[in-house]
């Protein structure tokens, strides 16, 4: 008990020291930071609350919402995800997952996501109407997270993740780290307690043959002169984000002894998250599963201004719905889950839609 209690303490610490820096930031540089796609969650489950479930997340939807529910992968857990992100716009998310248990040492987990834009014309001085050719741009990030149980009762993890966004001849990487714990506790482990600080990384700053333009030298315009234009850093999106949930069994005074499952959940959900670079969210969401294999949700952020189309800054309205279908493939077969969900935005985009697809063993 001393040792946990050690190693529980240590945990808090950590992130009590990193909160100083992610809440540094300044509300007036709003928009300021870069690397945004560090804020795309790509998992249906996650995302059809609305990321609410800081506190009882599970498994690889864990890798980009509290690392610390990473922990409860029982042996081995991989999913494929699609996110239409602003259909229409042509953007999409695609992410792969993976997560083994490594005995009693903790779950190793590793995610890999890609961002795709398209093709965009190529334009320049003297072509301002394109007709030269196209470019795609490259949004790639690879994670590496590791989480351990400390007891029945504490959770905690850890992860980094690089960063690399380029086209073709611009370019700039980095790296983010974040820290979570997850606390269960009552007579069913029905109440969880989460705590995680993201994105706290180094700055990024975009370089490449992009900032430089040949031009005659202004004392002698037979010599052509190389000009560098040198861009300006920025940081990540750093974010610390608390969340709380209780879980009600609807049938638990129909149940025969206490060991017995409950086949009727509901599950409420709150989380605060506190941006350096952006406006605050509240948040809360509600869960309800049948047996663990059929689940529907629905969740609501709040941000300031949001509901304004001329004030806010963001693109969604705040709510967000999402279902998910998990069934044993025969006795001893893994579980295959398939996710889903949806959060409408303000026109003229029109909502984002994320598939996933997940197999637990």
């Amino acid at each position: 008990m001393k040792k946990l209690a050690v190693q529980s303490v240590f945990v808090m610490c950590a992130l009590g020291l990193m909160n100083n820096q992610a809440l540094a930031g300044n509300k007036d540089r709003s928009g300021q930071a870069g690397a945004s796609e560090l804020m795309i969650n790509p998992f249906g489950l996650s995302t059809g609350v609305f990321g609410n479930n800081t506190s009882n997340v599970k498994g690889i939807d864990a890798l980009k919402t509290n690392i610390a529910g990473l922990a409860f992968v029982e042996k081995t857990e991989v999913g494929l995800s699609y996110t239409a992100y602003l259909r229409g716009s042509g953007i999409s998310v695609n992410n792969l997952s993976f997560a083994q248990k490594l005995g009693n040492a903790g779950v190793l987990g590793v995610n890999v996501m890609a961002m795709s834009f398209g093709e965009i014309p190529i334009t320049d001085y003297n072509n301002p109407g394109g007709s030269i050719g196209t470019y795609t741009p490259q949004f790639f990030n690879f994670q590496v997270g590791f989480a351990k149980e400390f007891s029945n009762s504490i959770h905690a993890g850890i992860a980094a993740t690089f960063v690399s966004e380029q086209i073709s001849n611009v370019k700039a990487n980095g790296a983010a780290f974040e820290a979570g714990i997850q606390y269960v506790t009552g007579k069913r482990d029905n109440f969880h307690f989460g705590i995680t600080l993201r994105n706290l990384g180094t700055n990024m700053r975009f370089s490449g043959t992009g900032f430089s333009i040949n031009s005659d030298a202004p004392e002698n315009p037979t010599y052509v002169v190389n000009r560098q234009t040198p861009s300006e850093k920025f940081e990540m999106p750093t974010y610390l984000n608390f969340g709380a949930a209780y879980d009600l069994y609807l049938d638990e005074n129909k149940l025969e002894s206490d060991t017995s499952k409950p086949k009727h959940r509901a599950t409420i959900m709150a989380s605060f998250t506190s941006n350096s670079f952006n406006n605050d969210y509240l948040g809360a969401a509600v869960e309800y599963g049948f047996k663990e294999m059929f689940m529907v949700r629905v969740g609501y952020r709040y941000e300031k201004g949001i509901g304004s189309s001329s004030n806010s800054t963001t693109f969604y309205t705040g709510l967000s719905a999402g279902a998910t279908i998990q069934h044993r493939i025969g006795e001893t077969g893994p579980m295959l889950a398939l996710d889903y969900s949806f959060r409408p935005t303000q026109q003229p985009a029109n909502g984002v839609h994320v598939f996933s697809l997940r197999f637990m063993r």
